[in-house]
Order: C-alpha cells, then sequence, then structure tokens
C-alpha cells in the first residue's frame, strides 16, 4: 500500500528564495531538498489510493493564500523549518472530510510549515538555535492541494504528486 499525504507545493519563485538560504554544514543535520518542499495539510500513511482520492474529491475548500515567513523556526531540538500561514481552512476542510482515512489526523491545531532540515540522531543534540531566525518571506496563491506519495530512501523521502484537487472545484481533479 502506498505512503499518501495531501499538501501544498510553492511555485518556483518561492522554491527559489528557500533554495538561496543558508545551509551550512551542521554534523547530524540533514537538510532537505528542493524537490521535498512542500506544506503537509494531512498525513494518511499507508492506505489505499482508491480510499485516498475519493475523500479527497470531497473536499470542498476556496483558494487561498498561503504566507511563508518571516523567518526561519524550530519544532523542538530536530525540526528546522519556516512557517506556513493561511492553509488553516484549506487543512480544516481536508481533515474534516477525509477523517476516516488512513492513520487518524493529529489531534493538535494545524501548525502550517515547510521543513527545511532534520536532525539524525536524536540522542546527540544540534544545536538549532544558531539557525533559527533568518528572515525568509514571501506569498503564493494557493489553488489546488495535492495527494501525493512518499517513497522511503536512505537519503530522505521523494515525492510523487498522484492526484491534484483544484480548490474552489471539489469535483476536478488532474
Amino acid at each position: 500500500m502506498p505512503r499518501l499525504f495531501v499538501a501544498v507545493w510553492p511555485p518556483d519563485d518561492v522554491l527559489s528564495l528557500i533554495a538561496a538560504l543558508p545551509r551550512p554544514e551542521v554534523e547530524g543535520l540533514r537538510w532537505t531538498t528542493r524537490d521535498q518542499w512542500h506544506v503537509t495539510l494531512r498525513f494518511f500513511g499507508s492506505v489505499e489510493l482508491e480510499a485516498a482520492s475519493a475523500a479527497l474529491r470531497s473536499v470542498t475548500a476556496t483558494s487561498t493564500t498561503a504566507v511563508l515567513g518571516p523567518e526561519t523556526g524550530r519544532f523542538g531540538r530536530r525540526i528546522l523549518h519556516v512557517p506556513v500561514g493561511g492553509l488553516a481552512d484549506v487543512a480544516n476542510a481536508v481533515v474534516g472530510t477525509t477523517e476516516e482515512v488512513g492513520k487518524p489526523p493529529d489531534p493538535r491545531p494545524f501548525s502550517g510549515h515547510l521543513t527545511l532540515a532534520r536532525a539524525r540522531d536524536r540522542r546527540r543534540g544540534v544545536d538549532l538555535r544558531e539557525l533559527v531566525g533568518t528572515p525568509v518571506a514571501a506569498r503564493w496563491p494557493v489553488t489546488e492541494v495535492c495527494l501525493v506519495e512518499s517513497h522511503m530512501n536512505p537519503k530522505g523521502a521523494s515525492y510523487e504528486v498522484v492526484e491534484t484537487l483544484l480548490l474552489g472545484n471539489p469535483r476536478t481533479l488532474g
């Protein structure tokens, strides 16, 4: 069974802005790559593609504007990220419509973000504090969400968009 999630992908100009951020070599820290940069709205885990696709077709949400930044931050000791606002309504619509599919939705409130780096070893602390606070800001229109399959490998995950839902028209899939 495929590992699936629903995500928003930034446009090329925003990806270029993120790519320009400093990425110093830090032992124990693995930087994500441009092809991995997305905002996860809902993680399903291992689930049948048709079940996830059918649930996604039922989502009713309108287009919105994503707001990146204003600076890099961290989640705990392991994740360096950039916050992304403006997607809570879309995420809530996706979660509410798909809650019976796959892994139960995370009970915490949605916290939009794009992961920049992960510390590899949970036991050995990598100090992310020096990397937090780098200014980065952008806005982009969000007119679609994607159903994505995650392929795990030793260098990190690779992602394949398997379907696209245009927002504002819940029956339009690409």
